[in-house]
């Protein structure tokens, strides 16, 4: 999920994907710049991203060359790198994470695909950098163990269902951000399931019902979505 607001730079000769990936991740929360070459992303300030997302066959510098560029210098070595790319074949992977990519997306890819693998590479650099999410979320009296995926309520455990935890440890840990029920689809259900919005809608309530006396924190934002409220 998106947290402190990542910087992410796609960088995609092609302006129609560039634009689409922008507003999508824009969407779940990341700042996202974009650039039509390589050339051009190495006129930014490429120390002030948390990610980089390079499409391999541009113009005169590939994103391999570039990549290979940023890996062989100190201050950008460390930025993680997920390479998008129509060329499918074992070599070409292979490339890639000899030069240090973190991921490997091939096109055509759906724009879920995208956004989990973001969120996978994102949480994967905090934890090796010693910013790992603490393993309890706690609001008063309703408290999330996120070790042994337990919930209690003033010190009492409830059960909850997979779905259920997820969409309140979703709500808690951004608390006070209006979630629609797309993107709480996106995070929480696994890709080849097919779920309506009303699926969220009765998962919801049937977590206000779990929480008791804080089920008043989960506010409905008739039109976009859902929050909770500290």
């Amino acid at each position: 999920m998106a947290k402190k607001n990542h910087r992410i730079l796609v960088v995609d000769d092609e302006q129609d994907l560039c634009e689409i990936l922008k507003f999508n991740l824009e969407t779940e929360g990341y700042e996202v710049e974009t650039a039509g070459s390589a050339e051009e992303a190495l006129t930014l300030d490429l120390t002030s991203f948390d990610l980089l997302l390079l499409d391999v066959m541009m113009g005169e510098m590939s994103g391999f060359a570039l990549a290979r560029k940023l890996k062989s210098e100190e201050s950008t070595k460390d930025i993680p790198i997920i390479f998008l790319t129509a060329r499918d074949t074992e070599n070409d992977t292979v490339t890639g994470f000899n030069l240090g990519a973190d991921d490997y997306i091939s096109k055509p890819f759906s724009i879920r695909e995208v956004l989990v693998r973001v969120r996978a590479v994102l949480r994967r650099t905090a934890d090796s950098q010693g910013q790992s999410q603490p393993s309890v979320l706690k609001y008063q009296g309703l408290e999330l163990n996120l070790d042994n995926k337990t919930v209690s309520i003033d010190g009492e455990q409830v059960p909850f269902t997979k779905t259920e935890f997820e969409l309140l440890r979703t709500l808690l840990e951004e608390k006070g951000r209006v979630f629609s029920r797309q993107e709480l689809i996106n995070r929480i259900w696994p890709q080849d399931v097919l779920v309506l919005d009303r699926t969220v809608d009765v998962n919801i309530t049937r977590l206000r019902k779990k929480i008791g006396r804080f089920s008043k924190c989960i506010i409905t934002r008739l039109g976009f979505g859902y929050f909770f409220d500290a």
